[in-house]
């Protein structure tokens, strides 16, 4: 009996004794398999993460005008930038054991597994930061075991690769808190208006509630359930030591000043220019799409919140609202090439189509390049040619016959002054013709016009379509002395790890006389004095102003300058009807208010006088120089050289016959010299 009680008891001992090898195998396996996988995970590159960031586009003064996102509005920042109260706030209510704990807490686990078995269903959650944040970059939000395996593996690595502060940082800067804000700092700019880095206890425990359900506790949709929220987190602060009671009840009484609801359809800031900016990110630049639109990039523009603003308000209020018309206005610094301000339609949401880049007939508005081509070929501002209806022959005998507006004719010579401040087309093509039809195409492409221009005596008179665009940069060519500045959108492009993309500055050629630039100029302010063709908004602007009008029957123009400002505006109908005749001026009190309001805090600036440049003052009857005699009297430039050199005969100069007189003596004088 004793035998066998031996027996049985030597066969349990080597039982135990075999399951405890079995165990310490297991258990070192176990080990070993855990250390390889730790190893091997830590020499994996975790999987490619496209944390969407909002693109921000900047205007002057890097003044926010637009961010482009689709769905995720992000703006990720340093957790050095959020504030302390908003991280502790966090750790306090998402994961209190975050800094404690290798990816996983335990207790929170196994209290979400015993929940989950008792109801045989994944109801209960025991994330971690870390779980979250592997969720969030690589997952899915499917509650299965498979991705659970997969969630756990992730944790695991994201531990293995990052620092407790940078996995903090990728989980404030990757959470969703509501009306497409995602990140901390798109939270602090949606609910308050302000950067993360400046928010205080109370918006900060408002906005950590918010990822538990951002619809359900969102201030802007229901405040009373966001205070509940907000107060179950600074409780929870208090309970981890982090702020005091006291601390805790005054933040939660404090009065949130949130920010106003962006409502979806809120109108944009230069909707048109941001869309040029987005086809030269995408053409000329070479950004593919997913990285403009999530890339985090920031683009530093050229345009001024300012100006644009004008430039709507004038198209908005000027333009008819009981004709279906069309306008394009677009402004640029003639001294750099900047884009200040650009509007493509009269309403972006009923059509994007835009009308800067959009090529219509200039009419009268291509006479500067015309009369630029003039001056450099033997044309002076007192050139005179007949204003009398005329028939020009060209081409083995074809015969051109323009008219002037109106069929006015003066039946007298005038000169280039008066050419330009009434738009006579006499003239125009005269001196085109006289020239050579070639040297007004070549300086039209000089000073900036892309379009193809034909070869023909009417070209003198804008018949074949350019852009806006084309045409502000031409003027802006004339405003800054004969030097071309290349028309810039976009100073610079940069990533979201700071790195410069794309940088451009201000580029010119000089493709002109500086001289005949000025002296033409100088010509271009009579279209807005008395008289003048657009002399009707004159008195808008009390500083110095040249420019010209153009007009078709179907399109209408005024294009003109500043020395601080080039801007072109254009009206008409998309489907070409003609501009019934109440219209055809509609644009000159947009571009008059426009000008008006861009300068209103700017200096006024005389063009400045060219060094080859002369003045004098003339009489307009007799085209010569003035005397005191004279009853009328025009200043006018010449480039050095080209400056009219006899006096007025018609009003001769008293001083001068009195000279002449003493010279020459009395008759009797001279009659007594013959006997001599």
């Amino acid at each position: 009996m004793k035998l066998e009680q031996k027996v049985r008891k030597r066969a349990r001992l080597l039982r135990w004794q075999w399951w405890a090898k079995a165990i310490g195998i297991g258990f070192g396996t176990g080990i070993v398999l855990f250390l390889f996988l730790v190893l091997y995970l830590r020499s994996q590159p975790l999987p490619e993460s496209r944390i969407n960031e909002t693109t921000t586009v900047y205007g002057e003064g890097n003044q926010v005008i637009a961010a482009l996102y689709k769905g995720e509005n992000r703006d990720s920042i340093a957790l050095e930038q959020v504030p302390l109260y908003l991280r502790q706030a966090t750790i306090a209510v998402e994961d209190r054991k975050f800094y404690e704990h290798p990816g996983f807490d335990v207790t929170r686990l196994v209290g979400a597994g015993l929940t989950d078995l008792t109801h045989m269903a994944k109801l209960q959650g025991g994330s971690t930061i870390t779980m979250q944040l592997a969720r969030n970059l690589y997952l899915n939000l499917d509650k299965t075991w498979s991705r659970k395996v997969k969630e756990a593996l992730l944790t695991l690595q994201l531990e293995l690769n990052y620092s407790k502060d940078q996995l903090l940082e990728l989980y404030l800067n990757q959470i969703y808190y509501g009306h497409s804000a995602y990140g901390i700092e798109a939270a602090a700019q949606t609910y308050f208006n302000k950067k993360a880095s400046e928010l205080n206890l109370a918006e900060s425990s408002l906005l950590v509630g918010l990822p538990k359900g951002p619809k359900y506790y969102s201030p802007f949709l229901n405040f009373n359930r966001s205070k509940e929220r907000q107060y179950l987190v600074l409780q929870a602060m208090v309970e981890e030591g982090y702020i005091s009671r006291t601390q805790a009840e005054a933040a939660f009484k404090e009065p949130l000043q949130l920010a106003t609801k962006k409502a979806s359809t809120q109108k944009m800031m230069a909707p048109y220019f941001i869309d040029y900016v987005t086809h030269l990110v995408k053409e000329k630049y070479q950004i593919d799409e997913h990285t403009f639109q999530h890339g985090g990039l920031k683009i530093y523009t050229t345009l001024d919140p300012a100006i644009q603003k004008a430039a709507e308000e004038a198209v908005q209020k000027n333009l008819p609202q009981d004709a279906p018309l069309q306008a394009a206005l677009i402004s640029i610094d003639p001294k750099t090439g900047f884009i200040k301000a650009l509007v493509g339609g009269r309403d972006y949401k009923e059509s994007q189509y835009n009308r800067v880049f959009a090529k219509r007939p200039p009419g009268s508005s291509i006479k500067p390049m015309l009369y630029m081509a003039a001056l450099e070929n033997g044309f002076t501002p007192l050139t005179l040619v007949k204003d009398e209806p005329t028939t020009f022959t060209y081409e083995d005998g074809k015969d051109y016959n323009p008219k002037n507006f109106k069929n006015r004719y003066t039946n007298n010579f005038i000169n280039m002054r008066n050419a330009i401040k009434q738009s006579n087309n006499i003239y125009a093509v005269t001196a085109h013709m006289q020239i050579g039809n070639e040297k007004m195409i070549d300086m039209a492409k000089r000073l900036g016009i892309g379009s193809n221009l034909s070869l023909l005596p009417s070209q003198a008179l804008g018949p074949d379509p350019v852009s806006p665009y084309d045409m502000t940069v031409a003027y802006g060519t004339i405003a800054n002395q004969g030097k071309r500045m290349e028309p810039l959108a976009i100073k610079k492009i940069v990533d979201k790890e700071g790195n410069v993309l794309v940088e451009n500055e201000a580029r010119g050629t000089q493709v002109a006389d500086g001289d005949n630039a000025f002296v033409l100029s100088y010509l271009m302010q009579s279209v807005f004095e008395q008289g003048g063709t657009a002399a009707s908004i004159h008195h808008l602007l009390n500083r110095p102003i040249a420019g010209k009008t153009g007009s078709t029957d179907y399109d209408s123009w005024l294009c003109g300058f500043t020395p601080q400002l080039a801007t072109t505006v254009w009206i008409g109908y998309d489907d070409n009807r003609k501009i019934e005749d109440k219209y055809t001026r509609k644009g000159q009190p947009i571009w008059g208010e426009f000008m008006a309001n861009a300068l209103k805090n700017q200096p006024k600036v005389n063009f400045e006088v060219t060094p080859g440049v002369v003045a004098a003052y003339i009489d307009p009857t007799s085209n010569q120089l003035a005397t005191e005699q004279c009853p009328t009297k025009e200043l006018m430039y010449f480039k050095l050289g080209t400056e009219p050199t006899e006096s007025c005969e018609l009003h001769p100069s008293l001083k001068k016959e009195q000279e002449k007189k003493k010279k020459n003596g009395t008759i009797w004088e001279r009659f007594k010299g013959w006997f001599k």
